[in-house]
Formats: structure tokens, sequence, C-alpha cells
């Protein structure tokens, strides 16, 4: 009798799909993780629907309305492990820049009848609602490390993925600092790396799309950047993008509001 494969789960909260979608875009992986696992909920791929208990679920997304506040309990019991995939569901996502202000001055200004919208004053991560047994950063997530945290939670094993600065990386391929060689601020000392070091490579600063590194040093960076010339409104637009949220990001810009 063929052993019974383990089913993996795909859920959507506020979000753009872009980091579920990366499970589509491994192309030559993706038969060998099909061929590993029973693919039980995926509505961007399947619609087959296979009750739970799951396995492995990846939830992508923000939680930001009393529904979802309410769904995301109904996964984590249905779940074994719950991986929390990209900014939104880490960090709360662009959509947490409502978290600065007033959400319903933004409803009253984008909805044409405000009154029918039901919606958290905040967006916030799903580990703020659940416990989360593991958090993959990203806007969107890299499919490298997607595969590696479903291989290593298949096969009982800790996931190998970095958490120290985007800076180090950029030392790996030889890339010289844009800070130093261009005076082009960037983001890359405090945030993680696994993006391949993209902007960086074509002599950007980087945006800070994995979040926070380990330990990251904002005040050092900031000064740094102070004394390259940036103001306190480049400042914190540069802090207040995909990971605004994230704990670092957003203790250091509340300093220059």
């Amino acid at each position: 009798m063929a052993a019974k494969k383990p089913k993996l789960a795909v859920w959507k909260f506020a979000s753009c799909d872009g980091c579920q979608l990366s499970l589509l875009d491994c192309e030559d992986e993706l038969l060998a993780v099909a061929g590993a696992v029973e693919i039980a909920n995926f509505p961007e791929a399947s619609r087959a629907i296979i009750k739970g208990p799951y396995d492995v679920s990846l939830v992508e997304g923000s939680v930001t309305t009393p529904h979802d506040a309410e769904r995301i309990h109904k996964v984590r019991r249905a779940s074994k492990f719950l991986i929390s995939i990209g900014a939104c569901a880490t960090a709360g996502g662009i959509q947490a820049l409502r978290n600065f202000s007033d959400v319903n001055e933004f409803v009253s200004i984008v909805y044409a009848s405000p009154q029918y919208i039901s919606t958290l004053k905040q967006s916030t991560p799903i580990s703020e609602h659940v416990f989360v047994d593991f958090e993959l950063r990203g806007c969107p997530i890299d499919k490298g490390q997607l595969l590696e945290v479903i291989n290593a939670l298949l096969n009982e094993r800790k996931p190998n993925i970095p958490t120290h600065s985007l800076c180090l990386d950029c030392k790996r391929q030889g890339l010289p600092c844009v800070m130093v060689s261009q005076g082009t601020p960037c983001l890359g000392p405090i945030t993680q790396a696994g993006c391949g070091v993209l902007c960086p490579a074509f002599d950007r600063g980087c945006y800070g799309c994995f979040g926070p590194m380990e330990s990251p040093n904002g005040k050092a960076l900031i000064e740094k950047w102070q004394e390259m010339g940036a103001d306190d409104a480049e400042v914190l637009r540069s802090l207040r993008t995909f990971n605004a949220c994230a704990n670092a990001f957003e203790k250091e810009s509340r300093k220059y509001e």
C-alpha cells in the first residue's frame, strides 16, 4: 500500500497573490513538489478542495477584516505546520501604511459607499493572531527559499534560511557598495538577504523587500544617510514601503514623522 502523501494547503488573506504564485514559478521543481505532497487547497492552481487537517499550510496576506481575524484561527486549528509567506503575512504589507493614519478617512475618500466597508483599524501580520511555525520573508518571497522550507518541514528538519544582511551577499558577488561608491542611500545593511541582491546589482539602493535582518542597527545607518544628505522625508519614505510595520523599520521611522 502506497504511503499517504502530506497535505499542503495555500491560503490567501489581504495580498496581491504574488507570493503564493511563487510556488507555481518553481517550474522545473513543481512536478517534484506535486509528487511529494497532496495539494489540498490552492485556488490559484486547482479547483479541488480537500478537507483538512493539513500537514503544511502556506498563508499569504495580512489580517485586515473581522472575518479574516476569525478565519485565520480556523486555518491554524486545521494545520500541523503554518508558514506565513511574504511581507504582508509577516509584517502587515504595503497595506499596513494605513496603521500610521486614520483608516476611516481613507475609506471615506476611496469608496463611494463607505458604509458597506467592514475593516479593522490596522493591517496586522499573521503572527499577531495565531502561532506561526515559520515566517518566510520577501515581497515577493524567493521560490528557492520556499522550496527549502517545504522540504525541511516534510523531512522534519529546521529550514536553512539566511538571516544575515544583504551586504554579505553583495560582497560574495563582488559588487561595489552603492553607498560607498555612488553615495546612494541603501537599506541593505539592515535588510535580510534573500532577493539575490537584485537592486544593488543594477546600481540601485536596496528597498528593504525582505524586512529587517537578525540584529539591525537602523540608527547608525540613518545617521550615515544624513551625512550623505538625506532629509527626514526621504528617510521616512524609504522605511515605509513593503515592510513598514516590521518592528525595526517602524520603530526607526517613528523618529522622522
